[in-house]
């Protein structure tokens, strides 16, 4: 076991502590694998389900998982395709039980900040999903939110557009170039501080690289 794995262990439990002053319920998971099993064992049988586009989802194989129980209503966005299929799928994520998603950064001190192109993301997080759990390698802690700000837009940001072949600076010069392009991605800019309602908001925090 490194010492970068020792200190992450100890980071992640202080930031626990600091999301409970924020009404917000959080975990700390030693690996992927222990991430899967703790969401699995956080969502009751019958709940209707959803995520996020997600990398952090994918690398711990939840949607996996979640279909292979079969005992979820799993609403799935990759069965989604037309345009009018895609907002029927964004108005029952609206109301799902359960919304899994990453985070762009967390801050020492608790905050989560997400940056997102559409909005649905975004909105999820902040209203209508009776529960939103939320992934967070450790790889994505900063010290501040305007660390976190600039962390989505100068590491984040450029391979996702790459990712999602979309047409903007940041995905031909690897860095943001704070466009207003027709394919840009950080159109909506949200910080979290607190949960309103308490326990709603569950971070699993995990001991690994996580998403971009």
């Amino acid at each position: 076991m490194s010492f970068v794995y020792d200190a992450r262990e100890k980071q992640a439990k202080t930031i626990i502590k600091a999301l409970e002053k924020r009404n917000m319920t959080a975990y700390y998971c030693a690996t992927k694998e222990e991430c899967t099993k703790t969401v699995l064992s956080l969502i009751p049988e019958g709940s209707v389900i959803s995520w996020g586009g997600s990398m952090s989802i994918h690398e711990c194989g939840i949607p996996d998982a979640l279909k292979n129980e079969g005992k979820y209503d799993v609403l799935d966005r990759t069965q989604y395709t037309t345009p009018e299929a895609q907002q029927e799928f964004a108005v029952k994520t609206f109301q799902c039980d359960y919304f899994l998603m990453g985070t762009n950064a967390i801050t020492l001190d608790g905050e989560l900040i997400n940056v997102d192109g559409n909005g649905n993301r975004v909105a999820s997080l902040i209203y209508g999903p009776k529960h939103v759990i939320v992934l967070a390698g450790m790889n994505k802690v900063v010290d501040s939110v305007e660390a976190g700000y600039k962390r989505t837009r100068d590491i984040a940001s450029p391979p996702n557009t790459i990712r999602l072949n979309k047409s903007t600076p940041c995905s031909s010069l690897g860095r943001c170039g704070d466009c207003l392009s027709p394919d840009c991605i950080c159109n909506q800019i949200v910080v979290t501080r607190r949960s309103r309602e308490k326990e709603r908001i569950i971070v699993l925090l995990v001991n690994d690289n996580l998403g971009f």
